[in-house]
């Protein structure tokens, strides 16, 4: 799991965390990914446990293991049209199925040599993979990353509608953390956080998406 230390600074490398491995709260069941969206879809997607006919399935979404990164792209639930924070417990089939549809979102040339056979891979992928910088408390990067899947097609239609298993409106939660951050409590804030963990993934699978 990652160290949410509240510094302003990520600290020293930790020996034992890999650059790249994905961290989540999950079961042996479900895993659970953030998003953030406007209440006029946040709301109803919590209240009836799917998202509404609003929804867009012909669009990419972009779903985050990691609460503190959705913190950090969502300004703690105060950005504009993210100001509702939803944790969507899914099946870790549904994960497991994007992941092997998954593209890596940038050109490497090891993984897929010349740039033109990426494009390729990521024009047919429904899903794409990007890592960022693990965050702490005060959403400063830390030394490891986080994983990011971005979901299209099939892969946005199947998460739609197969497999999500519950949506929970965590925006109260946000802004509790936040505000024990603001008032210097980083041990209170560290309390309050969802319990991720590192979450196994078929290596062969991850090898191709680490840059």
């Amino acid at each position: 799991m990652a160290r949410p230390d509240g510094g302003d600074h990520p600290g020293p490398v930790d020996e034992q965390e890999p650059e790249y491995r994905v961290r989540a709260l999950h079961t042996d069941a479900t895993i659970t990914v953030y998003q953030a969206y406007a209440p006029a879809i946040g709301r109803p997607a919590a209240r009836d446990g799917r998202f509404p006919a609003t929804w867009r399935r012909t669009r990419m979404t972009w779903v985050k293991p990691s609460f503190l990164w959705m913190m950090h792209r969502c300004g703690w639930g105060t950005k504009q049209d993210q100001e509702t924070v939803l944790a969507v417990e899914i099946t870790r089939d549904g994960f497991a199925w994007a992941l092997r549809h998954a593209c890596l979102s940038r050109h490497v040339p090891a993984l897929h040599g010349d740039r033109g056979s990426w494009k390729r891979e990521l024009t047919r992928s429904p899903a794409r993979v990007q890592w960022d910088p693990e965050r702490d408390l005060r959403l400063g990067p830390l030394p490891h990353r986080s994983l990011q899947l971005g979901l299209t097609g099939e892969a946005a239609r199947r998460y739609a509608d197969e497999w999500i298993v519950s949506v929970t409106d965590v925006t109260p939660l946000a802004r509790a953390v936040h505000a024990r951050v603001r008032a210097g409590d980083t041990e209170g804030a560290r309390r309050l956080l969802p319990a991720e963990r590192p979450y196994p993934v078929d290596e062969r699978v991850l090898a191709r998406l680490r840059p």
